[in-house]
């Protein structure tokens, strides 16, 4: 058997901020133990959790052109890796868990990062990227990454870091409840809703909340309560938003059009054009004419110029945290 048929293993451990013998990071590549010296094409592959799709992660791997593909974790194993390299046409796959600050801080992490061709972000808690990752040299790998006109993906947590505005639940207590619409509608600033900026700059999904489960965990109300946020805050006048369901996906060229792939409920793009009336801290918000676009399987949607085809266009309004829409019946998804 060749060489580059074997599993390659690199493990290194160290004493990491997550306490005594912790694994500074783990590195398990599968394939070819070379990188290789291909030209990648960008794009982004959004996914919005539940099962994987195996469309997605065939393009996502398209776009890198036969070179190193990457995935991402602050926790978990290598049980990516089979799944990619049976399905991908890779030089090697490989998965980088970087657990700490600490581990990203490490010059060998960055390096691995920059070597990739494609970079995906798998899901659970995207509060450890951002405490872990945020103005480290992981934070710059990935950015320079995607600034090279590499592609990147991500799923669940990891598709919520993409854009410019993250939600990011920076307490850190994955045993905690799924923070509710039902709560956020109630007041958007109660001490759960920590909503970050420009961790990583993707181009493409500038002025952007990105979000997963949507339809599936009803977080509609969430997410006007975010954006509503975003603009009483002064970070936006018109923040938009891409909010994918279980089980679909969004995969968006380098040019900006975009096409929805999978067996859930499609895409959900979001745009604020009036500022919020009610936005304060103990109240329920008022938000109004908030611009609404649902792109089931097989819509396309150019998220430059903000419009699509082969989906529904709609308005949604929140009077004093009751969300009202212009859809027949009244519904949101």
């Amino acid at each position: 058997m060749k060489l580059s048929n074997f599993l390659c293993l690199i493990l290194l451990l160290g004493m990491g901020s997550g306490g005594a013998g912790a694994a500074s990071y783990k590195y398990k590549r599968l394939g070819n133990p070379q990188d290789a010296q291909t030209q990648a094409e960008a794009g982004i592959a959004m996914m919005g959790g539940g099962s994987d799709l195996d469309e997605a992660f065939r393009w996502l791997c398209g776009k890198a052109n036969g070179g190193d593909f990457l995935i991402l974790r602050a926790r978990g194993s290598d049980d990516y890796n089979p799944y990619v390299n049976g399905l991908c046409k890779a030089n090697s796959v490989a998965t980088l868990v970087i657990p700490n600050r600490k581990a990203a801080q490490k010059p060998r992490v960055a390096e691995i990062i920059r070597r990739a061709e494609a970079v995906f972000i798998a899901g659970g808690d995207q509060s450890r990227y951002v405490n872990f990752w945020k103005g480290t040299p992981v934070e710059e790998a990935i950015n320079a990454h995607v600034a090279a006109g590499k592609p990147i993906g991500g799923t669940s947590a990891g598709l919520a870091v993409l854009g410019q505005f993250v939600y990011g639940c920076l307490e850190d207590k994955p045993k905690d409840a799924d923070l509710t619409s039902r709560e956020v509608l109630a007041d958007p600033y109660i001490k759960r809703v920590t909503v970050v900026r420009d961790f990583l700059r993707v181009p493409g999904l500038e002025n952007i909340l990105t979000d997963s489960h949507f339809a599936k965990r009803d977080r509609m109300g969430r997410s006007l309560g975010f954006l509503a946020r975003i603009v009483a805050d002064g970070w936006s006048k018109a923040p938009r938003e891409i909010a994918i369901d279980e089980k679909s996906a969004l995969l968006v060229e380098v040019n900006g059009r975009a096409r929805v792939v999978g067996t859930g409920l499609g895409v959900y793009f979001l745009q604020v054009t009036d500022a919020p009336e009610v936005c304060k801290p103990g109240q329920p918000f008022t938000l109004r004419n908030v611009a609404a676009y649902h792109a089931p399987t097989e819509a396309t949607f150019d998220v430059r110029d903000w419009n699509g085809d082969g989906g529904e266009s709609y308005v949604i309004s929140v009077d004093a945290g009751q969300i009202h829409t212009s859809r027949t019946g009244n519904a949101v998804y």
